[in-house]
């Protein structure tokens, strides 16, 4: 896919191109609010209609979707989701943009209103939502915080099928990567236990203010059709997974002994998954941590 991002050939069509925030909007509503952008939260709000409309074709939303978003801001991405979503749920932990943001919505697309809930939490915090199930989950979210909450809405909501996340392009890479390569990590292996995750673009930095001091990037991730085949347990494998990538320059054999219990209990799930003691985290997939979860030995006081 051309990752450059392009303008959209007719940016009035089929919606109401007056809908979307624009530089000026976006500028107006933040000074009517006393909305200074700050870096604690992570917060660049996108200024450019024609890249949230990208977004939302990128994101495959659909008619009949329920799309779950985080850190909405002043609504750029929100509105563009009502245009094409049947209901939007957002998530904001901001006091002031999260009492702001329906009177927004109201205001821009005053028939989709109905359409649209807030939801004022911290999103690592969030475990039930009102309304249907999200079917899709699209956010711009900030790099302090975009692997956990990412994590934990794949882990709490089973049915959101698709996932657009705008995020910062080195943590894009890091949750795209496969086997093998530097970035290959914690992100990746557990981002591969829920879905199938691509990098889906990038994002020039001109279209947030402000305007960030890294790239952005669009990382897709699509629902497995059928988990992981394991008999052990998420957290199990998440387990093996964190101490493997703990201390990733050493063998598997020494990464795992505190996991396991010692070396050798390590060398004995290793062998028992088919692996080689001496290789190192970086080179194993999802299903191979799922395979030496298995293969843990049971020790006495232990209980897994």
């Amino acid at each position: 896919m051309n990752s450059a991002p392009s303008p959209d050939p007719d940016p009035g069509a089929g919606a109401d191109a007056g809908a979307l925030l624009g530089p000026a909007d976006v500028r107006e509503l933040a000074g009517a609010l006393g909305v200074r952008p700050t870096k604690q939260r992570g917060q660049n709000f996108v200024i450019d209609a024609n890249t949230v409309r990208r977004i939302v074709r990128t994101a495959d939303v659909r008619p009949d979707d329920v799309v779950l978003e985080v850190g909405p801001g002043l609504g750029s991405l929100t509105l563009a989701l009502l245009e094409g979503a049947e209901r939007v749920t957002a998530i904001e932990i901001d006091d002031v943009l999260a009492a702001a943001l329906p009177a927004t919505v109201r205001t821009r697309l005053p028939e989709r209103a109905d359409r649209f809930t807030l939801v004022h939490a911290d999103a690592l915090r969030v475990t039930e939502l009102p309304g249907p199930e999200p079917t899709a989950l699209v956010a711009n979210l900030p790099y302090n915080v975009a692997v956990p909450v990412l994590l934990h809405l794949l882990a709490t909501f089973p049915g959101i099928e698709r996932t657009l996340v705008m995020v910062q392009s080195e943590v894009a890479d890091r949750l795209a990567a496969k086997p093998g390569s530097k970035v290959y990590g914690v992100p990746s292996v557990k981002a591969a236990w829920y879905c199938e995750v691509k990098r889906a673009g990038a994002i020039g930095r001109n279209v947030f203010w402000p305007a960030p001091n890294v790239d952005s990037g669009l990382v897709s991730l699509v629902r497995r059709a059928a988990p992981v085949d394991t008999s052990a347990s998420r957290d199990e494998v998440f387990a093996a997974v964190d101490a493997a990538f703990a201390q990733r320059r050493k063998t598997l054999r020494a990464a795992l002994a505190g996991w396991a219990g010692s070396a050798a209990a390590a060398e004995e799930a290793l062998t028992g998954a088919g692996i080689d003691p001496k290789a190192r985290g970086e080179a194993l997939t999802v299903e191979e941590f799922a395979a030496i979860a298995e293969h843990k030995p049971v020790r006495e006081g232990n209980g897994a």
